[in-house]
């Protein structure tokens, strides 16, 4: 009986497919324990933290399809999430100047309030998820994956 090995080398769409399953692997696993951390520490979801992150990048505000198209979410996932902010403070919406039938979200204050609060605990904790990797690998390695997406997006 002989051992089969490897041969010396493999096609590039080998080590690419590797590198996806270990991507996928790690944002998974990064995915679900920040998913856990939120509802356990914060009593909230991951995609409301995206929506309240979003809306931090934007402080005059996202019409609510262009927040959908920001988040890749339908348009029902969002209305959901800001009908719920509103209601409770963190956001608001307003007509969208221009265009009487589009509406506008954006943080209140306390939403503003809300988000920064919880930016910090996201960060720490992305932080102490990857720390097995240096300051420079981590650079490298966005480099590399910012790489594959400019890829990705020619036609």
């Amino acid at each position: 009986m002989t051992l089969q090995t490897k041969p010396a080398t493999e096609p590039i769409s080998k080590s690419r497919l590797r590198l996806w399953l270990k991507l996928l692997k790690l944002t998974s696993g990064i995915e679900a324990t920040l998913r856990r951390r939120l509802r356990d520490n914060h009593d909230t979801t991951l995609p409301r933290f995206d929506v309240l992150s979003a809306l931090s990048r934007y402080p005059d505000g996202l019409k609510m399809s262009d927040l959908s198209t920001y988040l890749k979410v339908s348009n029902g996932n969002v209305t959901g999430i800001v009908d719920r902010l509103t209601e409770e403070g963190l956001a608001l919406r307003v007509a969208s100047p221009g265009d009487r039938r589009a509406q506008v979200a954006r943080l209140t204050p306390n939403g503003k309030a809300a988000f920064d609060a919880l930016a910090r605990h996201h960060e720490a904790w992305v932080d102490d998820l990857l720390t097995g990797l240096s300051a420079d690998e981590a650079k490298t390695l966005t480099r590399l994956v910012e790489k594959a997406l400019a890829a990705q997006e020619q036609p």
